[in-house]
């Protein structure tokens, strides 16, 4: 007998050794029967609703964002446009890009204050690049990741809208507002039908170096600014 193959036989008797006591289950299924978790169907409970978050899950979304170092400003309804112009002004942004289908009033009281730049007009990362800020509405906030999702509806816009300007100014409302991640993709299917990309935010953008030197605004926004709405 060769080494070569005392060695593949002495190997190949480690392994059968190894695995002596592995029996043959039958397959993992999901909870709803699928052979394949991954064409699990979503839990009825999580499908169909669009309810108000409570004031403890508003809390703790909150609590959560603030952790990523990323400024939490809590408003009425009337209150947003308010909100939005101190925030920027805070930031010392002097011009804003907006998106399409921004909420009008907000984008009229951006105007009286700053240089606003339709989306229309951002064609280019450059144009982008010198613009200091954007204002964007959202499409979910999970409460226990403290993650903003953007879907890129008209009041998001397109995604390089969030990547390059140095300030976000992020709007959620209270009925946009869930629980947990199986919940926000439950709805983020509902919306979307899966077909646009989704950007899921968790503070601004940071990295940190083999020191654990941490540095911010490397791959998006170096100030991310959440309002939550009610």
């Amino acid at each position: 007998m060769s080494p070569a193959t005392s060695a593949r036989d002495e190997m190949l008797a480690r392994v059968r050794s190894a695995t002596a006591d592995v029996t043959t289950e039958p397959r993992l299924r999901a909870p709803d029967g699928h052979d394949d978790p991954r064409e699990a169907r979503t839990p009825e409970s999580f499908r169909g609703t669009r309810s108000v978050a409570s004031a403890e899950t508003l809390a703790l979304l909150a609590e959560n964002v603030a952790d990523y170092r990323a400024k939490v400003v809590r408003v009425g309804a009337s209150e947003v446009a308010g909100a939005v112009v101190a925030a920027l002004r805070e930031a010392g942004a002097s011009s804003v890009v907006v998106p399409s289908g921004l909420d009008p009033r907000w984008t009229q009281t951006l105007g009286e204050a700053f240089s606003v730049v339709p989306e229309s007009e951002a064609t280019s990362a450059q144009v982008l690049d010198s613009v200091d800020a954007v204002v964007t509405g959202s499409a979910v906030g999970i409460a226990v990741t403290g993650t903003i999702v953007l879907d890129h509806e008209p009041d998001q816009g397109r995604r390089e809208l969030t990547l390059v300007p140095d300030v976000h100014i992020c709007v959620v409302r209270a009925d946009q507002v869930v629980h947990d991640v199986p919940e926000a993709v439950s709805r983020l299917r509902t919306a979307s039908g899966q077909q646009r990309p989704l950007t899921w935010i968790s503070g601004p953008s940071a990295t940190s170096d083999i020191e654990l030197q941490r540095v911010e605004g490397v791959h998006g926004p170096r100030t991310l600014v959440v309002v939550i709405v009610g």
